[in-house]
C-alpha cells in the first residue's frame, strides 16, 4: 500500500516469505509465522538490497493483516488483528481500512444512501469487522467524512455469505500519477464452507 513503491521482497527475521515479488497494489494469502517478536525486512525485489526493518509481535493463535505503508520516502507498517468469526447465516463480515497517506478522513458508504457504514477513518484508522447482508451487489464509496464528495468506487461487487472481507483505501490524493491515485480494492479474507 505504499504509492510508488517498486515490487518487493517480504522476509520475517531471515525468512523469506513470497515466491513473487510483491508490487504496489498486490498482497499474499495468509502463512504460518512464529509467535514472539519477529523482524519484518523489506528488500527491493531487483537489487536484493534491504531498505526497511521493523519488529512486529505476533501472538499464538492469532491472525494479522499488516500493510506497508506511507510514501515510499518514509514507509511504514500497519499490523491489524483480524476477527475471522465465521459470519451469521445469509451474512458476510466486513471491514474498512485507509492506509492513504495524504486524503482526508473517510466515510465507506453505499451509493445512493445517506448513511455511513465507517464514519471519520483518517490515515491508518480502521473499523471493526461488521456484518452486512450477503448473497447481494453493492457499490460501496468512499467519501470524505460528512462530505458527499467521493473520493473512490468499488463498483458492483458480490458479497457472498461465509465470507469474511477487508475494503482498503489506498494511494494519494496529491498525484498525477495514474496508478497512484486514490482507490478502494476488496480482499477476501477467508471463506468458510
Amino acid at each position: 500500500a505504499s504509492p510508488g513503491e517498486q515490487p518487493l521482497d517480504l522476509y520475517l527475521n531471515s525468512n523469506k516469505v513470497n515466491l513473487l515479488p510483491i508490487g504496489y497494489g498486490d498482497g499474499l494469502d495468509y502463512f504460518r509465522a512464529f509467535s514472539g517478536t519477529r523482524i519484518v525486512n523489506i528488500y527491493t525485489h531487483t537489487g536484493q538490497s534491504k531498505f526497511f526493518s521493523d519488529t512486529v509481535n505476533l501472538k499464538t493463535d492469532s491472525v494479522y493483516s499488516m500493510f506497508f505503508i506511507d510514501k515510499a520516502t518514509k514507509p511504514g507498517l500497519l499490523l491489524l488483528s483480524d476477527s475471522l468469526t465465521k459470519p451469521a447465516a445469509g451474512k458476510a463480515s466486513i471491514r474498512f481500512v485507509n492506509v492513504s497517506p495524504d486524503a482526508p478522513a473517510v466515510d465507506l458508504a453505499i451509493k445512493d444512501t445517506t448513511t455511513a457504514l465507517v464514519s471519520n477513518k483518517a490515515f491508518k484508522g480502521y473499523s471493526p469487522f461488521f456484518p452486512l447482508q450477503a448473497n447481494q451487489t453493492y457499490t460501496f464509496e468512499v467519501r470524505r467524512h460528512r462530505q458527499n464528495t467521493v473520493l473512490a468506487t468499488l463498483a458492483n461487487v458480490a458479497l457472498n455469505d461465509n465470507r469474511v472481507y477487508t475494503i482498503w483505501f489506498h494511494g494519494l490524493a496529491a498525484t498525477a500519477i495514474d496508478s497512484d491515485k486514490l482507490k478502494a480494492e476488496i480482499i477476501t479474507n477467508v471463506y468458510y464452507n
